[in-house]
């Protein structure tokens, strides 16, 4: 573990001296991670690659772009369901910590931190940001600190799905926060371990606030992983880019089309990437593993699963985070799910 800045000082001192940030997933780590997962992906019988490979500095400034897409609907409806109950939210839980997993360009956490202090009560809060990417991460936090004069921020650079347990413990009453229904990207089995791994973080009492793409029709579904401007294509080819980046591996994205649809039997939206010719590919990194890829099969990069009110009071409840309030728009697109630890 490395830790590139450390916080002492309370509200109002200089943003660098209430800033810590410790990275458990980069440099080597992460190659090493990214090789393993890479191995295994992509020398299966169905070739995959894990999602969260996609959120290099480029990947999430293409997803940035996407929430702004008028076929991408679940960001603006997250948004205005998280604004309506932020002040009511905030005032009952009343949070002295918010860990936030997924963090990225930490935009949708201000809808929290404006509405839990504002500028009349400036009362200290502790950011717990939680990413893969040090290098938005960084850029986010400095913003961040130069708006919030009562924050402090204990980044952690890490895998939610290996490293929730570099969490610190809470010191005080904590609210967890997961955005945008990216636990949607994990199947059943990964949910379940990570929502066990996020109660762990929890005290009896702290609380959890979840987002969830709700299941609905597939037009709907389609239209908002194929959006007319390609910036969704753009991004699930982002991926090849990392492996050539890290593993030093020649895929041509080019030679590459998106491909995303509804599987409504298991309730997701499935993306993949097809070769439009036969593609071969080496990968030094993995030994000079050389991959081949036909026009009849694909790279599948993501899964994202929607949900029902049942299904995610179940799984919430399974994991010892029973669901305390729940709250969609009008059109029943997009659910906010607010649970508190037993």
């Amino acid at each position: 573990m490395t830790t590139r800045k450390e916080s002492a000082g309370g509200a109002g001192s200089p943003p660098e001296s209430r800033y810590r940030l410790d990275v458990h997933h980069g440099g080597a780590a992460y190659e090493d991670a990214l090789a393993a997962d890479a191995l295994t992906g992509l020398t299966g019988p169905v070739k995959s690659l894990p999602p969260k490979y996609f959120y290099d500095a480029d990947g999430s400034a293409l997803f940035d772009r996407i929430t702004t897409l008028p076929e991408y609907y679940l960001t603006r409806t997250e948004e205005r369901i998280v604004k309506a109950m932020a002040s009511r939210w905030m005032a009952e839980i009343r949070p002295a910590e918010l860990v936030e997993l997924g963090a990225g360009t930490c935009a949708k956490i201000r809808w929290l931190m404006d509405a839990r202090n504002g500028a009349s009560a400036p009362q200290r809060l502790l950011f717990l940001p939680f990413d893969v990417d040090a290098r938005t991460m960084d850029g986010a936090v400095r913003g961040l600190l130069r708006d919030y004069a009562f924050l402090a921020v204990h980044g952690i650079i890490g895998d939610f799905q290996r490293d929730l347990s570099r969490v610190p413990a809470p010191g005080a009453r904590r609210l967890a926060v997961f955005f945008g229904s990216t636990l949607g990207n994990l199947h059943p089995n990964e949910r379940a371990r990570v929502l066990q791994d996020l109660r762990g973080i929890l005290r009896s009492g702290d609380c959890f606030l979840l987002g969830v793409d709700l299941v609905k029709d597939t037009g709907t579904l389609e239209a908002a992983y194929n959006d007319s401007a390609g910036v969704t294509a753009a991004f699930n080819r982002n991926i090849l880019a990392v492996l050539n980046r890290h593993l030093g591996s020649d895929f041509d994205q080019a030679a590459y089309a998106h491909e995303a649809f509804y599987d409504r039997e298991r309730s997701r939206i499935e993306m993949h990437l097809r070769p439009m010719t036969p593609q071969e590919v080496h990968i030094p990194r993995l030994g000079g593993l050389t991959v081949t890829v036909t026009p009849d099969e694909t790279i599948w990069t993501e899964s994202s699963y929607k949900f029902t009110r049942e299904g995610v009071g179940e799984m919430l409840s399974a994991a010892g985070l029973p669901l305390v309030d729940w709250q969609t728009d009008t059109d029943g697109m997009f659910a906010m799910a607010l649970a508190r630890r037993d």
